[in-house]
């Protein structure tokens, strides 16, 4: 695996080495000492799938209140997504800067999430399939969210090739205010 350090404090672009030959190719996907060196957290409580019929569905931003806070590692495991992590703990270098990285089944990539960065993506293309490893359990008490399109963030999505599908949930969080 091959890490890099985005601009967002804690979040990482995790890439695959692939070793491919005539039957196709192996990659490790998950180390737990490798995250420990990079001061990632490695723990993995739960995993979650997200299975999207169509191209243009957005999902997010979302994030888990302190002190239920949780890392997350995402790959898309089927299809293409646009993710985005939104840093949201106030006392970081990079509060309220957005990092954004196309995910797809066919390049492998992953990003890594610590503790207070929102989470959300838009699928590519039709039929898209998005797996996490948490590293907390989810607290439904905690759940909490920021409009995807909140003026104060200002991310730059991609253009659907149709009408986005946004549930009324994400749709209806309030205005950010710090």
């Amino acid at each position: 695996m091959r890490f890099s350090q985005t601009e967002l404090a804690g979040v990482w672009s995790i890439e695959l080495d692939r070793l491919e030959d005539e039957r196709g190719w192996f990659a490790r996907t998950f180390d737990a000492e490798e995250f420990r060196t990079r001061r990632m957290d490695p723990s993995v409580v739960q995993c979650n799938l997200s299975f999207n019929d169509r191209a243009g569905t957005l999902r997010g931003l979302h994030y888990q209140a302190e002190p239920y806070g949780e890392p997350k590692l995402v790959r898309c495991s089927g299809g293409a997504i646009y993710d985005v992590a939104l840093d949201l703990r106030a006392g970081s270098p990079s509060y309220r800067r957005w990092f954004a990285l196309e995910l797809t089944a066919a390049n492998g990539r992953m990003l890594y999430m610590p503790p207070g960065v929102a989470h959300g993506f838009q699928t590519l293309v039709d039929a898209s399939e998005v797996l996490y490893q948490m590293g907390a359990r989810y607290s439904p008490d905690a759940a909490a969210g920021v409009r995807w399109d909140d003026p104060a963030f200002a991310i730059s999505w991609p253009e659907p090739p149709h009408e986005r599908t946004i549930s009324e949930r994400d749709r209806s969080y309030a205005a950010f205010t710090p």
